[in-house]
């Protein structure tokens, strides 16, 4: 898993991306729907910050800031770490535990392609033990 290329995570990925003056509450909303911790900031067509969950607890929430009265560009991670997609998963993981962060953008040629997280680590070893689980509840239904 490590070594598999980012590339093959992101394939079928459509990044969430929001402009810098989208509020708070707007890109929380758009995250919600999209099921996604982490919206890419893009002003004009270049990546300029990640805004995360994170973000908005403790930037927003915890400095008891108006969610719908503020913009991702003043609580956004400006210039975040980037990675591009040819690189290895055990790269960007490496590159978060460093940098104590949970989010990645995947950038090419200057672009955002889409975004790995700390969770996409969890993907294979998840669906591993789902079907694991899957498999004995049946082995026990058989059993009676």
């Amino acid at each position: 898993m490590r070594d598999r290329p980012i590339r093959s995570l992101i394939a079928t990925q459509n990044p969430v991306t929001a402009g810098p003056e989208m509020t708070v509450a707007d890109a929380a909303y758009l995250m919600k729907e999209r099921r996604v911790g982490a919206v890419l900031v893009i002003s004009e067509g270049r990546l300029a910050g990640i805004f995360t969950e994170r973000d908005a607890l403790f930037r927003v929430i915890a400095e008891g800031r108006d969610p719908g009265g503020t913009r991702l560009a003043d609580v956004m991670s400006a210039n975040p770490r980037t990675i591009a997609p040819d690189r290895p998963f055990g790269h960007a993981l490496h590159m978060m535990h460093e940098g104590g962060f949970r989010h990645v953008p995947v950038v090419e040629e200057g672009r955002p392609v889409g975004v790995v997280s700390a969770r996409d680590a969890l993907g294979p070893e998840l669906e591993a033990f789902v079907s694991e689980l899957d498999s004995r509840e049946r082995l026990f239904e058989v059993m009676g």
